[in-house]
């Protein structure tokens, strides 16, 4: 926390705060949040399908990192052969759905602009004309 205030400041480098906010920055948490927010509980070989371009590798520890902080739980239903295990959001992890899928769905609608924005860029790099 910064020394001026008792209040987070996610700004502040030493700001406990600054940590959550890293790994849930990343985009496969992200993504992986809304994948479950709009499906519902599902099975990690659902996961990975829902989830294009994401390795085993990735998911395991992205999985992994929601169970930790309490936005993810995993079920195991033992009675199954082989045992049923289901990810489903948390209510926290819920409540970071929501949030995630707004900034999702602004990307959905402001990509043309942005990747009109990126090839304006790269025409005046290309014409070496740094702005």
């Amino acid at each position: 926390m910064s020394s001026a205030s008792d209040r987070p400041n996610i700004l502040d480098a030493l700001c406990p705060s600054r940590d959550v906010f890293v790994d849930l920055a990343d985009k496969w948490v992200l993504l992986m949040l809304v994948c479950l927010r709009e499906g519902g509980a599902q099975r990690y070989s659902e996961l990975h399908r829902s989830l294009g371009g994401i390795s085993r590798k990735m998911l395991s520890q992205t999985l992994r990192t929601l169970e930790r902080d309490g936005l993810v739980l995993r079920s195991v239903d033992p009675r199954s052969t082989p045992p049923l295990v289901l990810y489903s959001l948390t209510e926290l992890g819920g409540e970071l759905a929501e949030e995630a899928r707004a900034l999702c769905a602004w990307t959905e609608k402001r990509t043309t602009v942005v990747h009109e924005a990126r090839a304006a860029y790269d025409r005046r790099q290309h014409a070496g004309q740094d702005v």
